[in-house]
């Protein structure tokens, strides 16, 4: 891969300059110690919860409550590659301890700068060497892009870099290199290789965060008509490998709950938290399990399959019975997904987050719409990423973090609508 002046060195060098200052931050902030509040629940939320009871013995079960309610039993309310990862660290460093959240975080610091060279790559194979740069630089400095990586222990830095790269897969896989500065391995060796590695990135997404598999399709079948030989024949075999790293969790599921349950069981509790009596286009997490005292009751009596199911129908029920009330919380979704979720801040610091938060859904959006009509290599299939990707959360929940596995897109689009600005990139 080729930088400035042939400087190939140069990605890996704000790559490290990524890392450091989101651990530097992380330890200078002590944004690792967690409030110990209703059992270090903020440490993780369900996600640690389930690690908690795998580093103790109790398998992958107990989303909720605390040491002093007792065991609920087995679970699938998340999938497990990032509960998985906690557990390890809660095994290794101790459970709820400052130094597996500190572990945890510079984790999720290498993650967020590996996505600053998926961010180059992306932007130096589809637009120009200046776009590439700007990008990165402010994927490494913005502090937005950074949060997520220093603060919280969830899956939004890991779903994010591997969708990143999967962008990046499907660009090499289709050989886009529009400035000529890759190499790439054209043998069909090399590209069935390629294929595997996409189909366990995606696998690795089902397992990490499943609703972004709405874009599997159309990220799959365009790779696979690109100009390659034997497309079909790798897509067949990438299908398998990806069937098989999910078998495991599918088996597991089946033994533990007696019923088919591909990925996660919550769907049904969070639509009707989402849409059910009372509900704004927030979540009702008063109603929540983790919160109500009655639902975690109910929760714990019923078993998770049984409380979902009744609960999916309650919601299912309501929306026919209230189809408009529904709608309008659809609309209200839509909005918080591209332009924030309102919160309970001072307006001092409200209305600088939400500026900064619709300011780059609509440069992103504008620079997406700019690559479109120049057709811009890629940028069709990108496009579909931002039609799909956020159609669950317009259904059921909103929320700013679920919009960032596209935010290293959006900040490549944002930096290409400004310098396509200038006279000087007027052709690019």
């Amino acid at each position: 891969m080729r930088g400035a002046e042939g400087d190939a060195q140069l990605p890996w060098r704000i790559f490290w300059i990524a890392f450091l200052v989101r651990v530097l931050y992380i330890t200078l902030a002590h944004t690792f110690r967690f409030r110990p509040t209703d059992e270090h629940f903020q440490f993780g939320w369900e996600a640690g919860r389930i690690a908690r009871a795998l580093a103790t013995g109790h398998g992958y079960s107990d989303p909720f409550g605390n040491s002093f309610i007792g065991h609920t039993g087995a679970t699938a309310w998340l999938p497990p590659l990032y509960p998985l990862l906690v557990a390890g660290a809660f095994k290794l460093f101790g459970v709820y301890s400052p130094l597996s959240a500190w572990v945890l975080l510079v984790i999720n610091s290498a993650l967020s700068a590996a996505t600053v060279l998926a961010v180059w790559e992306i932007a130096m194979r589809c637009f120009s060497w200046r776009t590439a740069i700007w990008s990165a630089w402010l994927w490494t400095l913005y502090p937005a892009a950074m949060q997520y990586a220093v603060r919280w222990i969830w899956e939004m830095t890991l779903t994010a870099a591997l969708f990143t790269w999967i962008i990046v897969l499907a660009l090499r896989m289709r050989n886009v290199d529009r400035n000529h500065c890759f190499r790439d391995d054209t043998s069909s060796s090399r590209q069935t290789l390629r294929w595997v590695i996409f189909s366990i990135f995606w696998a690795a997404i089902a397992l990490s965060n499943s609703t972004l598999l709405l874009f599997l399709p159309v990220c799959g079948l365009w790779t696979m008509l690109g100009p390659r030989p034997h497309g079909l024949r790798d897509a067949v075999i990438s299908g398998l490998v990806f069937l098989a790293c999910l078998a495991p969790w599918e088996a597991r599921n089946f033994h533990a709950f007696h019923t088919f349950i591909p990925l996660r069981g919550n769907l049904g509790a969070e639509l009707y938290m989402g849409n059910g009596p009372g509900s704004t286009g927030f979540l009702i997490t008063y109603d929540h399990p983790n919160e109500a005292p009655n639902q975690f009751h109910l929760y714990a009596k019923l078993g998770e399959v049984r409380y979902v199911r009744m609960r999916g129908d309650l919601a299912k029920a309501y929306i026919h019975a209230h189809p408009a009330h529904f709608i309008k919380n659809c609309i209200k979704r839509i909005y918080f997904f591209w332009f924030g979720v309102p919160s309970v801040s001072p307006w001092s610091v409200e209305i600088p987050r939400r500026i900064n938060f619709g300011f780059i859904t609509l440069a992103g959006l504008m620079g997406l719409g700019l690559a479109l009509w120049r057709k811009v290599p890629a940028a069709g299939m990108m496009a579909w990423a931002f039609l799909l990707l956020p159609v669950s959360y317009y259904l059921v929940t909103a929320g700013a973090r679920f919009r960032h596995p596209l935010e290293p897109m959006m900040t490549i689009f944002a930096v290409y609508l400004f310098q396509s600005a200038t006279p000087r990139n007027a052709k690019t």
